[in-house]
This record gives C-alpha cells, sequence and structure tokens, in this order.
C-alpha cells in the first residue's frame, strides 16, 4: 500500500536537501527523505510516535537554514501532518 502524503513528503525533504548549504543538514534531511520513503511503501504505516520524532527533526532542520529550504521543510511537514490526521490514536 502507498502512502501518498509520506511519498510527497520524501520529495519535499529531497529537495531541501538539495537546496541548502550545509553538509550535515543535507545529510540529515536525505535520511528522513529516505526514512519516509520508506515508510511510504512498506507493509505497514508508521505510528504517531516514529512520525513526531520525524517532525520534531524538522522542526531543528527548519529553523536553520534559508526560506527556500524551511519552505520545503514546511511542505513536507504539512504532508506528515495530513497523513496523521487519518491515523487512530492519539
Amino acid at each position: 500500500m502507498t502512502r501518498e502524503e509520506l511519498g510527497a513528503a520524501s520529495e519535499a525533504l529531497e529537495s531541501a536537501a538539495e537546496s541548502t548549504d550545509s553538509d550535515d543538514a543535507r545529510e540529515r534531511l536525505s535520511e528522513l527523505a529516505a526514512q519516509l520513503d520508506r515508510l511510504s511503501t512498506a507493509d505497514r504505516g508508521p505510528d504517531h510516535g516514529r512520525l513526531a520524532r520525524i517532525q520534531s527533526a524538522l522542526d531543528d532542520l527548519g529553523s536553520g537554514d534559508g526560506s527556500d529550504v524551511a519552505a520545503s521543510i514546511s511542505e513536507a511537514d504539512d504532508h506528515i501532518n495530513d497523513y496523521r490526521s487519518d491515523l487512530d490514536g492519539v
């Protein structure tokens, strides 16, 4: 089953990784994009806790870069929120 919102979030983070000037941020964004890409096609979807940890990392990354990068991170965060709105639980 494909989770389109998580795939879209992954693509937004790849865009952010390509736009950042920071090697550390590029590596972290690429890793988060890869995680979301794997989660978008996994047999079982992620729970709120896993996604909250990813979003926490995005909050840290979004505050330390330029506006293009921040916009892509915000877009990814919005996609994750859309996905989470349909999850049972918290």
